[in-house]
């Protein structure tokens, strides 16, 4: 098996000794495959996922797939996709780990979006809180048994012709995740780049707040028909996701109300803590925001917020973990307000606050679930405005955002003045000549004594989650020449892409891909740095 095609060539063959017959394949991923397959056993037709073979290969893999395929199989909700079975085989001599699912009869959210988009510009706000709604009530269940899906986004969730929303793919993801195959060897980010929560850009451990992110997220994208962060490189992404703030919805779709705005802003706040504590918190303040009213269509505003989606650059560099095939377009009839009435009702509870939300108290995992690193950004201040001037904030501010995101706090400002090594009064009389060039919009100069030392390599601190492993180095805001010599000292390969930017001097890098804190292969990292030109753009 292969992610060129290949595994659909097994339809017409049979898992578990011919109990299970593959017949059509439905989609096909960077993943795994998923065929529409008949039950013998129970005269019913399951939807099988069969992983790739350089996956199947690993025993460490298969059995943590198993696990999770059982931990799934567990969840019994209206809203997740049902796990029936798992298991092994061979088929043409590649060993085979399959699950075995509900199949159902449905399209993703994807496609529900793209046709409302048509029509509306938009999904229909009453309709995008009911769909958001049944989702965080599956996080809810999930999430009750330490089940953190990692990967939410339109292409995971299922729409059935009777409208059940149904969320799929916990135990790839999670699976995925646990750094147990050779795929992670490199600093791999696992999850769709537009759909990372900041701790997932930056290699961090996660819980189930970082789903309610990823939620904030689709929210986002179903009220406005785009995505909040856009870039044309999934670095580009993750660094949005770590230090740009999304504009209001309402900025793009005019019947978007003040109290969904608050209800992403929430949803997308940097800092885990300052999220909705739970799904079923965000459950309950979605099912409030929908029973106050929406009764118009969507009402786009022309050329406002991101022009793309930039899905293409993440199907191409994080494959989707499947892909169904396109369903047929069918006849659409005119919106009717309130025709989906409001999202899914929760449990009676205090309402939350229309506006102002306190910071909720840190989440409580399940029982056994492990608890992940602590996060070390602390709270932002709120924004000024929602317009899209956040986007442009100045880069020094973003910077020190991000360097204390990616080493736990350990770099402060003095680190942009060149603490590591250098002259202080030479580095002072360049940095002067050079913003006094900056001013001007002329070329600004080499800024040499921002060094980086080369112990910051060869000493890495070993992985979070795997002592065969080191953490990625922070090489953003220091001069490429010092870079280089640091990365050669473990032979780490340097890939630079030329920044045109007059904010720093020719030769500092402004951005890297793995991202700082990473855990990457100590013997054959390579990283793909951003370094400035020192011309303006």
């Amino acid at each position: 098996m292969s992610q060129d095609g290949a595994q659909g060539r097994y339809a017409g063959g049979s898992v578990a000794g011919g109990r299970y017959q593959l017949r059509d394949l439905l989609g096909e991923g960077g993943m795994a495959s998923v065929y529409l397959a008949y039950d013998t056993a129970l005269d019913r037709q399951v939807a099988i996922k069969t992983l790739h073979s350089e996956l199947g290969r690993e025993q460490s893999f298969r059995e943590r797939f198993r696990r999770e395929a059982q931990a799934v199989a567990k969840l019994s909700h209206t809203n997740i996709v049902s796990v029936f079975d798992t298991g092994e085989d061979t088929l043409d001599g590649n060993l085979m780990p399959y699950i075995v699912m509900e199949y159902v009869e449905g399209r993703p959210l994807g496609s529900e979006l793209a046709d409302d988009v048509r029509q509306f510009g938009a999904m229909p706000a009453d309709k995008a809180l009911k769909v958001t709604g049944d989702v965080l009530a599956a996080l809810d269940a999930s999430h009750e048994m330490g089940l953190v899906h990692r990967d939410i986004k339109p292409g995971n969730v299922m729409v059935t012709r009777r409208g059940v929303v149904k969320v799929m793919d916990f135990g790839i993801a999670r699976a995925m995740q646990s750094g147990v195959t050779s795929m992670t060897q490199t600093g791999m980010v696992v999850g769709t780049p537009q759909y990372l929560s900041p701790e997932q850009a930056l290699g961090r451990g996660v819980d189930a707040r970082s789903d309610l992110y990823s939620v904030g997220i689709m929210l986002f994208q179903l009220l406005t028909g785009r995505l909040p962060f856009d870039a044309d490189s999934p670095l580009a992404i993750a660094y949005a996701h770590v230090q740009e703030e999304a504009v209001a919805p309402s900025t793009i779709n005019r019947s978007v109300t003040p109290a969904m705005d608050a209800l992403v802003a929430r949803a997308l706040k940097k800092n885990p803590n300052e999220r909705f504590p739970n799904a079923s918190a965000m459950r309950e303040e979605c099912a409030r925001v929908a029973a106050a009213g929406q009764s118009v269509a969507p009402l786009i505003i022309s050329g406002a917020g991101p022009a793309n989606s930039g899905s293409g650059v993440g199907s191409a560099v994080f494959p989707p973990l499947d892909q169904s095939a396109p369903a047929p377009q069918g006849v659409q009839t005119p919106y009717q307000p309130g025709a989906y009435g409001p999202a899914t009702p929760a449990p009676a509870a205090a309402p939350a606050p229309h506006y102002g939300y306190p910071t909720p108290a840190a989440y409580q995992p399940a029982p056994g679930t492990p608890t992940p690193p602590p996060y070390s950004l602390a709270p932002q201040p709120a924004p000024a405005g929602g317009g899209s001037g956040k986007r442009n904030m100045p880069l020094i501010v973003g910077a020190v955002t991000v360097a204390l995101l990616a080493i736990g706090g350990l770099v402060t400002a003095l680190s942009l003045k060149g603490d590591d090594s250098g002259d202080d009064a030479g580095g002072g009389a360049e940095s002067s000549a050079s913003a006094e060039a900056a001013e001007e919009g002329d070329y600004k100069g080499p800024e040499r004594y921002r060094t980086i030392k080369a112990t910051k390599c060869s000493d890495a601190p070993e992985g979070y989650n795997d002592p065969s492993k080191v953490q990625a180095p922070s090489f953003v805001y220091k001069d490429i020449l010092s870079v280089k010599e640091c990365a050669d000292t473990m032979g780490w390969k340097i890939e630079e892409r030329p920044k045109a930017s007059a904010q720093w001097g020719d030769g500092i890098v402004v951005s890297q891909f793995p991202l700082a804190d990473t855990e990457i292969s100590e013997d054959n990292a390579s990283f793909i740095l951003e370094v400035s030109t020192g011309y303006p753009e």
